[in-house]
């Protein structure tokens, strides 16, 4: 398959300045690059194809050429573009984007997060609180301030990463980095460790620090304290704690809205009354109207939950559970007998239309 024109790939003039050329260039890597388009072959090979343009266009003794010449100008190289051959891509957009793409990361990463697993109350979810935890850590050691090297004795930079901390490698097109093997990734040598840590640079302590939970925060919410992770002399990562919400043993949670089951009697159902419900709040007073159904459903408006990141309360739904004695009397077994027949069918209407429904379903 014959190869595009260079000049094509890059979209621009014949006559384009080497400034032009690499604004050209410099957007179409930063549109195809593997990093931003991961499996996506055609992304790469359109990638591949403005890197190796670049790489001779923006070569004056190789643009010369291409020029004069065309693709036939590099037919020796072999077929394809090799890094070798017109110098490693990651260098070129190492000098374009800096260590955005180049796979070199001079800068030394700050400390690791860190994870920190915290029980709160149902009730604690609900209202927020200020909990004080004790976290486990690494911190810069005191002895040798995080240098990892014994006081009053010198530090190497690392002959084999040039004190980058990292060491490039190339597979193909791509440059890419890791760890430098013999420096551990620091980018110095220490012939003699510090005592403290041994040489580490850190040393584990347990720090306690103030934690505010918002209300209306859920079961299984990550709260992140910036700068409360792993400290080095890089900077600190984050701490991440993970809200565990223990069960009430009377509210359940919806959304904003906190769900509650009340049982009441079967006088308090039939003649109504006024009884007691649990609240975040408090206890308040709630009246039932005379002949309410088992599993009437009642709102209190705002006695939820405040809405977490937001405005505003969700509301309590109350449920009533029409408890039916267990224990009967002769004489009270005899009362409602009594009043089952005084009452009869008409005092139950969902009763008789049940049963209407069922005789019908069966006499089909």
């Amino acid at each position: 398959m014959s190869k595009r024109d260079y000049y094509v790939i890059l979209q621009v003039d014949r006559t384009a300045s080497s400034n032009e050329i690499k604004q050209a260039y410099r957007a179409l890597a930063m549109k195809y690059h593997p990093d931003r388009n991961p499996d996506n072959p055609v992304a790469e090979d359109s990638f591949k194809e403005a890197s190796e343009a670049y790489a001779v266009l923006s070569d004056p003794e190789r643009r010369k050429q291409y020029d004069r010449y065309g693709h036939a100008a590099f037919d020796s190289a072999g077929p394809g573009f090799e890094a070798g051959d017109f110098g490693a891509v990651s260098d070129i957009l190492e000098g374009l984007f800096g260590d955005v793409f180049s796979g070199s990361r001079r800068k030394r990463r700050a400390g690791r997060d860190l994870n920190y697993d915290l029980e709160i109350s149902f009730v604690e979810a609900a209202l927020g609180v200020d909990k004080t935890i004790d976290v486990n850590r690494p911190a810069p050691c005191t002895a040798c301030n995080g240098t990892g090297a014994k006081p009053g004795t010198p530090i190497h930079k690392c002959n084999v990463c040039q004190g980058r901390g990292q060491v490039k490698y190339q597979r193909g097109l791509f440059a890419a980095a890791r760890p430098c093997h013999a420096c551990r990734g620091t980018g110095n040598k220490i012939p003699t460790p510090c005592d403290a840590c041994k040489g580490t640079g850190s040393k584990m302590r347990v720090e306690s620090m103030n934690v505010k939970i918002p209300a209306g925060v859920q079961d299984g919410a990550v709260r992140t304290v910036r700068g409360a992770g792993e400290a080095n002399s890089s900077g600190n990562g984050d701490l991440h704690i993970n809200v565990k919400v223990t069960e009430h043993s009377l509210f359940r949670r919806e959304g904003a809205d906190i769900l509650v089951s009340v049982p009441i009697s079967f006088p308090q159902a039939v003649l109504g009354a006024s009884i007691d419900v649990p609240t975040l709040d408090g206890k308040v007073v709630m009246k039932v109207p005379p002949v309410t159904q088992s599993g009437k459903v009642f709102r209190l408006r705002g006695k939820g939950i405040p809405v977490y990141g937001g405005y505003g309360k969700g509301d309590q739904l109350v449920t009533v559970i029409v408890e039916v004695p267990q224990q009967l009397s002769r004489r009270q077994r005899k009362l409602i007998t009594e009043l089952a027949e005084e009452i009869g069918d008409e005092g139950h209407p969902q009763q008789a239309s049940f049963l209407m429904k069922l005789r019908g379903l069966f006499d089909s």
